[in-house]
């Protein structure tokens, strides 16, 4: 049951970072009129730099791929890692509100990590 529970947790996780990186080549998602004003500068600013946007949604389309699939799962997690971690530190500076959700992918993300965990080992180990 857990395992059924793991691969719906991460096909919504990985579908969620699917549109996210869709939307940094296509701008298909409208932004919101309440975005706080430091954000909407700091889009700006990333906009500014051309080859940025279109690394993170690669990153973003691609880890969402490998996070569907159980059998890439663990590479798909080392993908994700990085974007997460500017998602994580972009709401902590500049939009609070969305950290709930930010919480609940990384817990999604943990128990990945946890379920994968025999495949990271020889990584760290000599």
């Amino acid at each position: 049951m857990q395992k059924k529970i793991l691969f719906v947790l991460c096909l919504l996780t990985g579908l969620m970072f699917i549109n996210a990186g869709l939307d940094k080549f296509f701008h298909y998602m409208p932004v919101p009129k309440d975005m706080p004003e430091k954000m909407v500068r700091a889009g700006m600013a990333f906009m500014e730099i051309s080859w940025l946007m279109p690394l993170v949604g690669a990153a973003e389309l691609i880890g969402g791929i490998l996070l569907i699939f159980p059998r890439t799962r663990a590479l798909g997690v080392l993908v994700i890692i990085p974007v997460l971690s500017g998602i994580l530190l972009t709401n902590i500076y500049f939009a609070p509100s969305g950290l709930p959700i930010v919480f609940a992918i990384i817990a999604v993300i943990t128990w990945a990590i946890i379920d994968n965990r025999h495949k990271y080992l020889p990584l760290i180990s000599k």
